[in-house]
């Protein structure tokens, strides 16, 4: 990519796309277009057809999604398969259709099965069956997955996919009910604290381990694939017209470390300063007990994170009071 090409950002208000934004200015990219929600409806093929044949984006990072926790995920089922791939559908063929250069689709690593052997390597996508509570968005995100692959066999486009593991960092969702787990805790722990509650509740046993990854580590990594990587170099040393199957090709985002929720909520509740306890609700759904990628692929390439949890939640932290303020 050049400095002024010209690149599109879809989602570039939520934590994903805001961390990429921020990466792409900081190395000196001139020509980033982005449009809101109230601009631009995504889930309208015919408003994405209109932006793409005025816009010409040359580049596009598809950020936007809806996103949520395990109660989001498992409570509007229907929106969460329904929207993501609506607003996937849209994007990549009209990326196809205006002859973008390249395009980066970002996943999840929910996209694994529930048993899946950890940590987990890109093969493993479609090996077994998914965790039922977010199987609606898995499915979402892997069709994303194979239609980039898709379009990339039949008309030779130059689409990417990558599965970033748990994020967090600043713009996250802090909604108790369509939250991930660290700013959920995070919003917990602080409203406590001011409020000097006796206790914290916290669904689960906190016996299951997840691996987190700030967000500007995340977006480094995009922008890192963007500039060095294309299709054909992602899957094998061997030219893709001797290859019979073209699989796997996307690449996880990720730390390769995880901590238990238990150590997180204690680690949140020193950073925060709550002083009160912390009551696990065993009788409340854990999901999958361990979810760890395997960053090696991504390793390989020359990549790695720098940011580590308590730096990154202590980061976080300082936005999200300076947010209450604002």
């Amino acid at each position: 990519m050049k400095k002024n090409s010209k690149i599109y950002i879809a989602g570039h208000r939520g934590l994903v796309g805001s961390a990429i934004v921020k990466n792409l200015e900081s190395k000196g990219y001139t020509n980033l277009i982005y449009r809101t929600h109230k601009e631009l409806e995504l889930l309208n093929s015919s408003a994405v057809a209109e932006f793409f044949e005025s816009e010409k984006p040359e580049y596009v990072i598809l950020a936007a999604a809806k996103v949520g926790g395990i109660v989001a995920n498992n409570t509007y089922r229907a929106d969460f398969i329904y929207e993501n791939l609506q607003i996937q559908n849209n994007i990549i063929h009209q990326s196809y259709l205006n002859s973008v250069k390249k395009l980066l689709f970002l996943g999840s690593t929910c996209i694994y099965p529930k048993n899946a052997p950890q940590p987990m390597r890109e093969d493993s996508l479609l090996t077994s069956e998914l965790e039922y509570t977010n199987e609606p968005y898995a499915i979402a995100k892997i069709a994303g997955i194979k239609m980039c692959e898709s379009y990339n066999l039949q008309y030779g486009t130059n689409f990417l996919s990558v599965m970033p593991t748990n994020l967090y960092g600043p713009n996250d969702n802090f909604d108790l009910e369509t939250s991930h787990v660290l700013p959920a805790l995070l919003r917990k722990m602080h409203e406590a604290k001011l409020n000097n509650e006796p206790k914290v509740e916290i669904w689960g046993s906190g016996k299951p381990r997840r691996e987190f990854l700030y967000s500007d580590d995340m977006a480094d990594a995009c922008v890192f694939i963007l500039e060095n990587r294309d299709f054909l170099e992602l899957n094998s040393d061997t030219p893709v017209a001797k290859v019979k199957e073209i699989r796997n090709t996307h690449i996880n985002i990720g730390t390769g470390v995880d901590i238990s929720i238990k150590e997180l909520a204690q680690t949140i509740k020193d950073i925060v300063g709550y002083k009160g306890e912390l009551y696990f609700n065993d009788t409340k759904p854990d999901g999958t007990m361990i979810k760890l990628t395997d960053p090696s692929k991504l390793h390989a390439l020359g990549w790695k994170h720098k940011v580590e949890l308590k730096e990154g939640i202590t980061t976080m932290y300082k936005w999200y009071l300076k947010s209450l303020n604002d």
